[in-house]
């Protein structure tokens, strides 16, 4: 057997980085309900962003919320991916192309949400990201976030496994790095200098780390597809957990 063609933003590859979206669905969403009952609902029905939204999964759960949601994605390849994926019931999302270092055109103080997704873990210039998300973000607004700390377990799956261990590889190599995977406080002081406060941090896991492991190999033998993914494994949130790998939070712009 060939080994599979792994590359992003293709929808005939082995796309580590929707591979991840579609696990993570459920429990992002879970999170932002969380959160929205911890801020007000008034956020519930305001406008939103998602930075690194890929191919929209994201942005699509957001807007079944009721918001009115804006999807950016550096790629333009994910963007028309997530145009093509789109559908009337879906609600009102807009999808552009953009980096998270430069939001271009999108005016200052005009979402009352922002979730970042595949950003932090992979961007070089942290500080300019978090300083674009406040500029855009209302005051009392909220920035939600998931990312990747940095722990032994953690280089071992996202360097190891996710990107260098053939069976098992997702992604193409380089995409992670020791020095972009930052623990909660290292990313607390980073959202601190862009003016915003760190409200929470909280853990999630594979309820199994096998059924992760099996999931991706049979992903990459092209056992089941990536929307299968959920069903083989689910991922809960830990809250009274130290991370270990991945984690959530969100922090806040002052009134």
């Amino acid at each position: 057997m060939s080994a599979p063609r792994i590359q992003l933003d293709s929808a005939d590859a082995i796309d580590g980085r929707h591979i991840r979206a579609v696990a993570f669905q459920q429990v992002r969403l879970q999170y932002v309900r969380r959160t929205l009952d911890t801020v007000g609902a008034a956020t519930a029905g305001g406008p939103a962003l998602v930075v690194g939204s890929g191919r929209g999964d994201l942005a699509r759960g957001l807007a079944r919320l009721g918001m009115d949601v804006t999807a950016l994605d550096p790629s333009a390849a994910a963007t028309e991916l997530a145009r093509r994926r789109s559908d009337p019931g879906d609600g009102a999302v807009t999808y552009r192309t953009a980096r998270a270092e430069d939001l271009g055109e999108l005016p200052d103080s005009s979402f009352a949400l922002a979730y970042y997704a595949d950003t932090f873990e992979i961007t070089a210039d942290l500080d300019r990201v978090l300083a674009e998300a406040a500029r855009v973000l209302r005051p009392g607004g909220v920035l939600v976030y998931d990312t990747v700390t940095r722990t032994p377990v953690s280089r071992l799956v996202y360097l190891g496994a996710f990107q260098s261990f053939p069976p098992t590889r997702i992604v193409p190599p380089g995409r992670y790095s020791a020095e972009r995977l930052r623990r909660p406080q290292e990313m607390a002081d980073a959202l601190a200098r862009a003016g915003l406060t760190s409200e929470d941090v909280c853990g999630f896991a594979p309820r199994s780390p096998r059924a992760l492991v099996s999931a991706v190999l049979a992903r990459r033998r092209g056992r089941i597809g990536d929307d299968q993914i959920p069903g083989v494994v689910g991922f809960a949130l830990a809250p009274d957990h130290t991370p270990v790998v991945t984690y959530l939070g969100f922090a806040r712009m002052p009134h």
